[in-house]
């Protein structure tokens, strides 16, 4: 008897709503077993019964509850994850935002820095294992990662090394920017390190979306947001990138880029800065690092 071809494996950051929600659907109804990652629990709940309605019967969909802006939940989800699955086809980073005012984490991080970067880069390098164990069985380019970025980081012209959290200096919107400059360069680092294992790794941006996004960020940030109205788009229709991303054939044939509407566009010069890239990646390392020591110490 011949054995039964494997389902592909997808996790999904920020699915219990938006585009997140929309891709891990899409995927579902393709047969995939979506792993998705959400910050609200009832949300979560919600998001699970109605993709699983949605799509065939006997198609695994199974939501866990973390915020990434958090490391310890992070290293949770990892876990958790660990235990559903022997491997991850596809990463979707996609969860995200912004903050009105400045917060800090109990873990001592800024709160958009952490949701949209750090945690990102925590889940991804744990999760490297189950990736690598997918390209064994999978077409050249068909393992991926896809950070979720957005046309603000061209707003901002690199990152501050010496308050990379913007914890002194914090503007609302300026930091969602500078951590939307993460995920590109995150992605680009992610190309080069992980061009030997056969996996691709793209950033790309949505669009703007129809949502309550813009409502958690400061007075200037939602002004800024209510003039783009006339461009914006439901959740289904600014997923579309972020599925083909993971589903078609093109974008294995590259990696490093960023997308929009399916195009490969160059970003910003600053998100094509390759030593910032590997210079956020070792940032990133000590940040994780000592969170580590904090909870070695108990």
């Amino acid at each position: 008897m011949k054995p039964q071809a494997k389902s592909h494996v997808a996790v999904v950051t920020g699915a219990s709503s938006g585009i997140g929600k929309e891709a891990a659907r899409a995927l579902a109804g393709r047969g995939w077993k979506v792993i998705g990652l959400g910050r609200n629990s009832e949300r979560c709940a919600e998001a699970e019964a109605e993709i699983r309605a949605q799509s065939d019967l006997g198609v695994q969909v199974n939501m866990i509850q973390a915020d990434l802006s958090l490391m310890s939940d992070t290293t949770r989800a990892v876990k958790e994850i660990e235990k559903l699955t022997d491997r991850v086809n596809v990463l979707l980073n996609n969860a995200g935002g912004l903050t009105s005012e400045r917060r800090i984490t109990p873990e001592g991080n800024e709160t958009t820095f952490a949701s949209n970067h750090l945690g990102h880069f925590l889940l991804t390098t744990r999760l490297l294992p189950l990736l690598q164990a997918a390209v064994a069985d999978s077409p050249p380019g068909a393992t991926r990662i896809v950070n979720v970025s957005s046309s603000g980081h061209e707003s901002c012209d690199g990152l501050d090394w010496n308050d990379l959290q913007m914890k002194d200096d914090f503007n609302s919107g300026n930091a969602y920017c500078r951590a939307k400059l993460a995920n590109i360069l995150f992605a680009r680092q992610l190309a080069k390190r992980l061009a030997a294992d056969g996996i691709v790794a793209h950033s790309m941006h949505p669009g703007v979306v129809s949502s309550n996004f813009a409502n958690h960020g400061d007075e200037a940030m939602q002004r800024y947001i209510g003039t783009l109205e006339d461009v914006s788009q439901c959740p289904e229709v600014a997923a579309d990138t972020l599925i083909w991303l993971a589903t078609a054939e093109e974008p294995g044939k590259s990696s490093g880029q960023y997308f929009y509407q399916r195009k490969n566009i160059p970003p910003s010069p600053a998100a094509q800065d390759d030593a910032a890239a590997e210079r956020l990646w070792r940032e990133s390392e000590k940040l994780i690092e000592q969170f580590l020591a904090r909870v070695a110490l108990g």
